[in-house]
């Protein structure tokens, strides 16, 4: 019989996969040996494997440049990235390698642009989206930025009081955006994003109160779904909405000539994940092409916001199971060093799914478990809900150490968990290496941040040593 755990995955799945491989029962992820990081460094592990970054970014330029010159587009392609997904230094660096642009969601979001302008990462032909609701401390940013010469930041409108309030402290002339309120699916909560101006409303406040300012050049359309960019007769009938705006503004508005899709291409969340990235691209673009021909308006330059694309498929987490607990007949509890809710918030918040495999020891037989992190709250697990089934692992034995891997969850989980502050239970931040890859692919890696201390947490709490 086939009971080995790597026969249950090559059963299972197409493996091993372009960045899964093995070596002998070892995982690899992108040819890196998982137990020799764990060797090196201990558990509980996060890591980012740079080049991913870069990898992703590249990767989107091309389907898009492919679809433009497939379908005759005349437009030009710009690729943001959504600084929200990570602001961590390291991924900005690795992302502004690669000729891109930059979207701001909250005011503290500028200043790491203006670091990133100081460094040289950022230019002047950097476009900065600024988008999200905007009051004093985030129009005071966009300002400066504009007022000190930065005439490619374009604050994203998404409600009718923030024109007047960015017109008050911007000198001169500002290009802006307008953010369309999306109709959500009918499964939602509401029927209407909180995000942006209504369909109805958007030409109507163009006449009010930009048309006749001569400060104030509307340059883009901003359209973003909250389920993302998926091939469902829903998105596609929404973008046809969007298009009806652009091409009602068009007709009105001589100076826009973009449209922003927004972010939402989804991530790998299992082995068995599918989707066609080239399919929707090329289809997006000929859909946007056939509605301003037949409007004969120019088509708009396309900007992307990509934050969980650009950086998500780079991160990694690695955690040993410590113990079994058997609690009846049918549940076995691997209970890792870790916390779930702290390290991998989303798993517990919105049961997101992630990519899980064992580390080590493939060629042993396995068994059905649940996992469970450290915390003392009955929430702190991973199970069938989260995983794409039940969650098969090598059978736990105590004499043979077994680590689990959890991947592509470089996206939200450091900022939503709150890196380096304080955790449920007061379970540690885990140490944090990067991994990079030279030109002649030799592999370094170095700690960014070591495991959080008792001290770094009493100090939070206000438990500091007192001088007698």
């Amino acid at each position: 019989m086939n009971t080995k755990y790597y026969d249950l995955i090559n059963q299972t799945f197409y493996f091993p996969q372009e960045e899964f491989t093995l070596n002998k029962d070892n995982l690899q992820f992108h040819n890196i040996d998982l137990m020799k990081l764990v060797e090196q460094y201990g558990t509980p592990l996060k890591f980012t494997y740079l080049p991913q970054i870069s990898n992703n970014i590249n990767k989107a330029k091309g389907w898009f440049r492919k679809a433009m010159e497939k379908h005759k587009y005349e437009g030009k392609y710009y690729y943001c990235y959504c600084t929200k997904s990570s602001h961590f230094e390291f991924v900005m660096n690795e992302a502004f390698k690669n000729n891109i642009h930059i979207e701001t969601s909250s005011a503290f979001d500028v200043n790491i642009v203006e670091n990133l302008m100081t460094q040289g990462k950022i230019n002047k032909n950097t476009y900065v989206v600024c988008n999200g609701f905007k009051r004093e401390q985030y129009i005071d940013n966009i300002a400066k930025l504009i007022n000190n010469g930065h005439s490619k930041t374009i604050p994203v409108i998404d409600n009718y009081e923030e024109l007047d309030l960015l017109q008050e402290k911007i000198e001169g002339k500002f290009k802006i955006g307008i953010r369309i309120a999306a109709e959500e699916e009918p499964k939602f909560e509401f029927y209407t994003s909180r995000l942006g101006i209504g369909y109805k409303n958007i030409v109507p406040f163009y006449r009010k109160q930009i048309q006749e300012n001569k400060n104030v050049e509307l340059k883009m359309l901003h359209f973003f779904i909250n389920t993302g960019i998926r091939d469902t007769a829903y998105y596609w009938n929404e973008l046809l909405k969007c298009m009806k705006v652009y091409i009602a503004l068009k007709k009105e508005c001589p100076t826009l000539d973009s449209l922003n899709i927004g972010g939402g291409f989804p991530i790998k969340n299992s082995l068995a994940f599918e989707y066609d990235y080239e399919y929707m691209i090329s289809e997006i673009l000929n859909q946007i092409k056939i509605a301003c021909d037949d409007a004969d308006v120019p088509v708009p330059h396309i900007f992307t916001e990509f934050g969980s694309f650009t950086v998500g498929e780079s991160g990694g987490a690695i955690y040993q199971v410590l113990y079994q607990k058997q609690q009846n007949d049918r549940e076995k509890w691997n209970m890792i060093d870790s916390s779930f809710i702290t390290t991998l918030p989303d798993t517990w918040a919105i049961n997101k799914r992630f990519v899980m495999m064992a580390v080590n020891r493939w060629n042993d037989t396995y068994e059905r478990v649940l996992l469970g992190g450290l915390t003392c709250d009955s929430d702190d697990y991973y199970n069938s809900e989260q995983h794409m089934n039940a969650v098969y692992l090598p059978k736990y034995n105590k004499e043979k150490p077994l680590y689990i891997g959890f991947f592509n969850t470089g996206a939200y989980q450091e900022t939503i968990g709150g890196f380096g502050g304080l955790h449920h239970c007061l379970i540690p931040q885990p140490k944090h290496i990067l991994i990079d890859r030279d030109e002649n692919g030799i592999v370094a890696t170095e700690v960014f941040s070591e495991q959080q201390t008792a001290d770094e947490v009493l100090k939070i709490l206000g438990y500091e040593k007192k001088e007698k």
